[in-house]
């Protein structure tokens, strides 16, 4: 809370993706939980294979993830960027980090994967 100025100034410093104190205590007690905490690994491993085996099936080359994303080389990222965010699919480019033509792709459900990779499918295949 605070003045409508000093907030404003202070989102245009924030990192993306920022997390409020709720968001936070909800993130350290899921920690604690075993089973959840178990079973996310499982799917996110399932979900780096499953990015993996599309994105070597498109021909495309990509850095192994080992957290919760991997970075692949894309044709014409940057259009292809701005496509999928058109299409409700959020990636980020990584020109940033000194790697033009490189989209940092996050693990998601295995329907949420399927869908990006559907969607990169119909964009490198024009």
């Amino acid at each position: 809370m605070g003045s409508a100025e000093v907030c404003g100034l202070l989102n245009r410093v924030r990192q993306p993706f920022n997390v409020n104190l709720p968001a936070l205590a909800a993130a350290e007690a899921a920690l604690d939980d075993v089973a959840f905490v178990t079973r996310t690994k499982e799917v996110n491993a399932e979900g780096l294979t499953q990015l993996a085996a599309g994105l070597k099936a498109l021909g495309c080359q990509f850095i192994e993830g080992k957290a919760n994303f991997l970075a692949a080389k894309i044709p014409q990222a940057d259009e292809v960027f701005m496509q999928l965010q058109r299409a409700g699919v959020i990636v980020r480019p990584l020109k940033g980090y000194g790697m033009t033509g490189w989209l940092r792709l996050t693990v998601g459900t295995s329907a949420q994967n399927e869908r990006l990779l559907n969607e990169l499918t119909k964009l490198i295949s024009r």
